[in-house]
């Protein structure tokens, strides 16, 4: 069905720059051989047709486009996948614990540690 919605929309902007060619731009384009026949027996004229099609192919390409986002195939089924994007999936971690204010005795054996800031 995706396939053809998409065949449907490239066909239907194929027919419509064909369709915007051939008018021209100041009213005669293909009617301004059949000038003299505007409405010879209910035939109306090529310009109306013209102008007709161009409006039909192209509410047809808006259709097919929306049709298109409706119904493709990487649409979520739950609908929620933005709001999974959003919402973290672990817990924080635990903020860091400041150092103690009481100064930590060497342990036997070793040296303490100076802090010299004359040098």
């Amino acid at each position: 069905m995706h396939t053809l919605l998409i065949i449907l929309t490239i066909l239907a902007s194929v027919l419509l720059v064909f369709i915007v060619l051939i008018q021209n731009p100041k009213g005669g384009g293909l009617a301004s051989g059949f000038a003299g026949s505007n409405n010879l027996m209910g035939v109306q004229r090529t310009g109306d047709i013209l102008e007709k099609g161009t409006w039909v192919l192209v509410i047809a390409i808006m259709v097919f486009s929306l049709l298109i986002n409706v119904t493709s195939p990487g649409a979520s089924t739950n609908g929620n996948d933005l709001q999974h994007q959003i919402t973290p999936t672990t817990t924080p971690a635990a903020p860091l614990q400041a150092p103690s204010a009481t100064p930590t005795t060497p342990q036997q054996g070793q040296k303490p540690i100076s802090t010299d800031s004359t040098k």
